[in-house]
């Protein structure tokens, strides 16, 4: 049985706990949160719940910690320093400082005789697979890749860290003229302006300068300064409301040529339609703490990522049973 720890417990920590009771494989140990613990309520009945500060005092009863802060600021930090002690799972979501976040836990992970698996998800996550499977079945072609509509955690995390913002939801929308011309295989050459755009819904902190706020939003680099972003400042009733869900999905798209001189046009696409975006990324996280349990079982230590993992350590079933019933 393996021993499951979480670190932090808001949407991703909920889904999480559920994941793991779906799987029969694994047993949730502890719940760590830097908020009073006596007010995280959880489901699981007689898990216990601690302070973040004493997570290094059950460091023995716990096989892999998976962890679910905010990827902006929290898990650069977090996930290095925890991989010291821990098998480690994050879903760290900044695409330009993944080689950062990787080389930071790698060294803790190394030096600790520990497994780090970071960016595991959607995208980053299934979708860096798609678009890896594309590239090798259609070296000669286009990658493309949409997101939404849909609520974005890491996106909507960033800007209720803006100065002035109360509460905010950001939904990431693509431009249906530039996704018909990529599945046509018109191989167009899309800036990133032009495939998507974002729209936020902000709940203003009382007296905070709403000019200001749009403009930091607006300007944020890694999250918004590259797109057509639309800033809509709302109450904190029409937020709860209207933008209570948290939907997403997306498309990866490979758009490749074969034969003489390129005659044909093959069209690879993967797509996903999540009711519950945390659900389905708390998911796939569970799954690959079973891989980082493997793995270091085996006597593996560092970082990894999605591109690492052999498919069949992600799954409950034996070798056996995957080569008669999936194969």
């Amino acid at each position: 049985m393996i021993r499951i720890g979480i670190f932090g417990y808001g949407n991703l920590g909920r889904g999480v706990e559920y994941a793991v009771k779906q799987n029969p494989d694994m047993t949730l140990t502890a719940v760590f949160t830097r908020r009073d613990p006596a007010n995280v309520k959880i489901a699981a009945k007689g898990v216990p719940v601690y302070s973040a500060s004493e997570v290094l005092a059950h460091k023995d009863e716990i096989d892999v910690m998976i962890l679910c802060g905010g990827s902006m600021s929290d898990l650069p930090v977090q996930t290095p320093e925890l991989a010291k002690y821990f098998n480690v799972v994050d879903s760290f979501d900044t695409h330009a400082r993944i080689p950062e976040h990787f080389s930071n836990v790698d060294k803790s992970a190394k030096e600790a005789g520990k497994v780090g698996i970071i960016s595991v998800g959607w995208d980053p996550g299934l979708f860096s697979l798609m678009r890896m499977y594309g590239n090798a079945a259609l070296p000669v072609g286009s990658d493309y890749t949409f997101w939404g509509k849909g609520v974005s955690q890491g996106h909507s995390d960033a800007v209720r860290r803006v100065e002035g913002v109360k509460n905010a939801k950001q939904y990431t929308i693509p431009v249906e003229s530039a996704l018909e011309r990529v599945r046509n295989g018109e191989n167009p050459v899309l800036s990133t302006r032009e495939k998507h755009t974002r729209e936020c819904f902000v709940v203003a902190e009382e007296g905070a300068d709403k000019a200001k706020i749009e403009n930091d939003i607006k300007t944020m680099p890694n999250y918004f300064s590259d797109y057509d972003t639309t800033v809509h400042f709302i109450s904190e009733e029409e937020l709860e409301r209207d933008h209570s869900g948290i939907p997403h999905g997306g498309f990866v798209i490979r758009s490749g040529k074969t034969g003489e001189n390129g005659r044909n046009t093959h069209v690879m696409e993967f797509s996903l339609k999540l009711d519950s975006n945390p659900e389905f990324t708390s998911s796939i996280l569970t799954a690959f703490a079973r891989a980082a349990y493997r793995l270091n079982s085996e006597g593996v230590s560092g970082c990894k990522t999605i591109f690492d993992i052999p498919p069949a350590y992600l799954c409950a079933q034996s070798g056996e049973e995957l080569r008669m019933h999936m194969l």
